[in-house]
């Protein structure tokens, strides 16, 4: 940029969107650009975080938009954009919807921000990140998805209110889709250091477990109108912030397999260190055969629909 400081855009002024550049604009780490194919949309709800820099003591500007051109040398790219779920819709519901929406963006991220981070937000996530990547051809490792850290964050949840301990002590892992496929790991789980499977009973752990896979369900159930942004939004945040300053933090992350937990051609939710570059390192976990065949049907459930719906 001109003025020297660093840029995150994030693309769809929704709620996902929106919420997501306001976590970013009070980290007080860059200018925000807020892109969207409705111009007033993103500009109002720009200003309206620009006029609440004073109430938060935030610094930087906060840009509404609908011209691809404003994204120009960004750091990072968010990307929101897309139909959000309804009442007894599923993820996959809005594959085609969204996979048209993702092509134009990637379009315009390809050819604005071409040296950018890309961190896909729109469901289905696995799906929409590998179609993501693909629209680029940016290196895989630049092109990743969020939902490790909404699902390990809405586990941590539901473990703080069953033991009613503070949710910062609680260290969640869980890989795989983000979707009913997603693969919770109690073992890997801790409170204060140590393992769930010391503190809760299985069938307690099973259902904190289900309530997790089916956590942004029961959110589009209780709204009936939307989903999550919150939580989301948060999400997308705390991976963009590693990302700009190269914080190398370990956090789960739709990335693309090559080979890794038996698995290649498929982005699928593991645990990953996030610095400069993207995706830096992938940890592969030492699984147990049920665990390890979990994560692996998650994976094919994606190749297959990456082959019967995208063409891939």
């Amino acid at each position: 940029m001109a003025n020297g400081r660093r840029k995150i855009s994030v693309i769809g002024a929704g709620n996902v969107g929106a919420t997501c550049a306001f976590v970013l604009a009070q980290m007080k780490i860059a200018d925000i650009v807020l892109l969207d194919i409705f111009e007033g949309f993103a500009k109002g709800k720009a200003l309206d975080m620009s006029q609440n820099a004073t109430v938060l003591n935030y610094d930087g500007t906060v840009t509404g938009t609908a011209d691809y051109n404003d994204i120009a040398g960004s750091d990072v790219v968010v990307v929101t954009s897309g139909f959000p779920r309804q009442p007894g819709m599923t993820r996959e519901d809005l594959i085609g919807k969204n996979a048209e929406i993702v092509a134009q963006v990637g379009t315009g991220i390809k050819e604005h921000a071409p040296e950018a981070v890309v961190i896909v937000v729109t469901n289905p996530l696995d799906l929409m990140t590998y179609h993501m990547q693909q629209t680029t051809g940016f290196p895989p490792e630049r092109v990743l998805g969020q939902a490790g850290v909404l699902d390990s964050a809405r586990m941590a949840h539901f473990i703080a209110l069953e033991l009613n301990c503070a949710e910062e002590d609680v260290s969640p892992m869980v890989l795989g889709g983000h979707g009913d496929t997603m693969v919770p790991l109690p073992r890997y789980t801790t409170v204060g250091g140590i393992p769930i499977t010391q503190l809760i009973s299985q069938e307690r752990i099973e259902a904190i477990s289900a309530r997790t896979a089916s956590g942004g369900g029961e959110i589009v159930k209780l709204l009936e109108r939307g989903s999550a942004f919150y939580a989301p939004g948060s999400a997308a945040a705390v991976m963009a912030e590693s990302v700009l300053n190269d914080r190398r933090r370990v956090l789960p992350a739709s990335c693309l397999l090559t080979g890794q937990y038996g698995l290649e051609d498929v982005y699928i939710g593991v645990p990953c260190v996030l610095g400069a570059n993207g995706v830096e390192q992938i940890f592969e976990l030492e699984l147990t055969d049920e665990e390890l065949g979990s994560l692996q049907t998650s994976g094919e459930f994606y190749k297959k629909q990456l082959a019967d719906v995208l063409g891939y």
